[in-house]
């Protein structure tokens, strides 16, 4: 019987993970302005062809 090795995180690294997310926000290392800046990006990585043809896909908060 062949066993497939199946990458992923476990629940301890999920929930160490959400806790490191509430404390870097709780002490201002991530804010409205950088999720804003990092959306922004994300989408422009994952929707390049729209970007080459003049499309701003920065998100505002405006």
């Amino acid at each position: 019987m062949a066993y497939r090795y199946r990458p992923g995180i476990s629940l301890f690294g999920l929930i160490y993970l959400i806790i490191g997310v509430f404390v870097a926000w709780d002490r201002g290392y991530i804010d409205l302005e950088l999720l804003r800046r990092v959306g922004s990006a994300l989408l422009a990585i994952l929707l390049w062809f729209l970007v080459l043809l003049g499309v701003d896909l920065h998100i505002d908060g405006d």
